[in-house]
């Protein structure tokens, strides 16, 4: 867990632009976006991903999309649309192993992804 960067991000230890912060959740900018809106979720509690979640940690779930419609609409593009998106293990796409999502919008979005 101390290695890990998002850990570190919420450490202070590397910086971020932080779009959002509460006692529960950290949200950022992508360093790497994919879309003019791409931010990460970050939850502050350290785990992998949802195949080791436990029932402590559902109320998290709903937290997280709360807080994305408040952005969405925020950031001016809850009417036209966004993807929010979370990826668990290697083939899907994780490549940090502390769960987090990602809030992608902007640009018009194809179905199916990848």
């Amino acid at each position: 867990m101390d290695e890990c960067v998002f850990c570190r991000i919420l450490r202070n230890e590397i910086p971020s632009r932080k779009i959002y912060e509460d006692e529960k959740l950290l949200v950022i900018e992508d360093i790497a976006p994919v879309a003019p809106v791409h931010f990460l979720f970050i939850p502050k509690k350290h785990f992998a991903n949802c195949l080791v979640m436990s029932p402590e940690d559902n109320n998290l779930l709903g937290h997280v999309f709360q807080v994305a419609g408040r952005l969405a609409r925020e950031k001016g593009v809850a009417a036209e649309g966004f993807r929010i998106v979370n990826n668990t293990n290697e083939a899907a796409g994780q490549s940090v192993y502390h769960i987090h999502f990602h809030m992608i919008a902007g640009r018009h979005l194809a179905w199916p992804p990848g």
